[in-house]
């Protein structure tokens, strides 16, 4: 999972290529062998994708025949009676974050989203009136993060249509505080650099991102950085990590080409 975010990091920066990438695909070939979690295990399809993509390098390239199509298999038993993708293989409901990762990872091994009509109609109920989305059925509110994951989920389905991405735009418009962050939803009270990222991200992707002030969101990226060049993840993070300095350059990376 670390790694994953790390790899994207040093692709931003230009820096994933040469032994490094060998190096990379190396330990990413060694995983596939073994048992992951569902979040281990999308984090390793994807991070393996990057490092081809970034250096030419297939960390899969001696993997067995056949492997995507077990994938894919594998993915299904996450398929709940709702047409969701569940958190876990004991989880009982569709997660609308899941259901974006698997079929992101689908996409990337080139496999199929079976039955693509309920996992739409599965993503449309999570969908509520202020135009936001819910992360599972029973969530009390529209957040950030889920919004932006169904989006992702109906543009890889080629299913978004423009009112829905117009007012879930709208809804994450909203969630930009006076800081220049966006909160994760509208009950809690300060912006995060998770969410600032994926807000930024979503606006760019439906050509909305120019809403919002992309200044004050880069001022407010920037005072997460800490002296030692990594990120934290909001006002009172006592540290950075990994994960939140790929949210911050991401943002950055983002905001500086608009």
């Amino acid at each position: 999972y670390y790694t994953s975010f790390a790899l994207r990091s040093l692709a931003i920066l230009g820096l994933l290529d040469g032994p490094l990438a060998e190096r990379c695909a190396g330990f990413l070939h060694g995983r596939l062998q073994g048992q992951e979690t569902i979040v281990d295990l999308l984090s390793l399809v994807y991070s393996a994708k990057l490092i081809e993509a970034a250096s030419g390098v297939d960390p899969f390239k001696m993997a067995r025949s056949g492997w995507s199509q077990r994938l894919a298999e594998l993915l299904a038993g996450l398929r709940r009676d709702d047409g969701g993708y569940s958190k876990s293989w004991e989880g009982r409901v569709g997660s609308t974050y899941q259901t974006f990762l698997v079929l992101l990872c689908l996409e990337l091994i080139e496999q199929p989203c079976p039955r693509a009509d309920e996992v739409q109609a599965f993503l449309m109920r999570q969908r509520q009136d202020d135009g936001g989305f819910l992360e599972v059925r029973v969530g009390k509110r529209s957040g950030t993060n889920p919004t932006a994951a169904a989006l992702g989920s109906l543009r890889i389905l080629g299913r978004l249509e423009s009112q829905i991405a117009s007012d879930a735009a709208e809804f994450l418009c909203e969630l930009q505080d006076e800081s220049g962050g966006f909160q994760a939803n509208t009950r809690i009270p300060l912006p995060d650099l998770l969410s600032t990222f994926t807000a930024c991200v979503t606006l760019a992707d439906i050509d909305r991102l120019a809403d919002v002030s992309t200044a004050q969101v880069e001022r407010y990226v920037l005072s997460m950085q800490q002296p030692a060049g990594g990120f934290r993840g909001f006002e009172f993070d006592p540290a950075d990590d990994i994960e939140y300095t790929f949210y911050g350059l991401g943002a950055l990376a983002l905001l500086r080409t608009v």
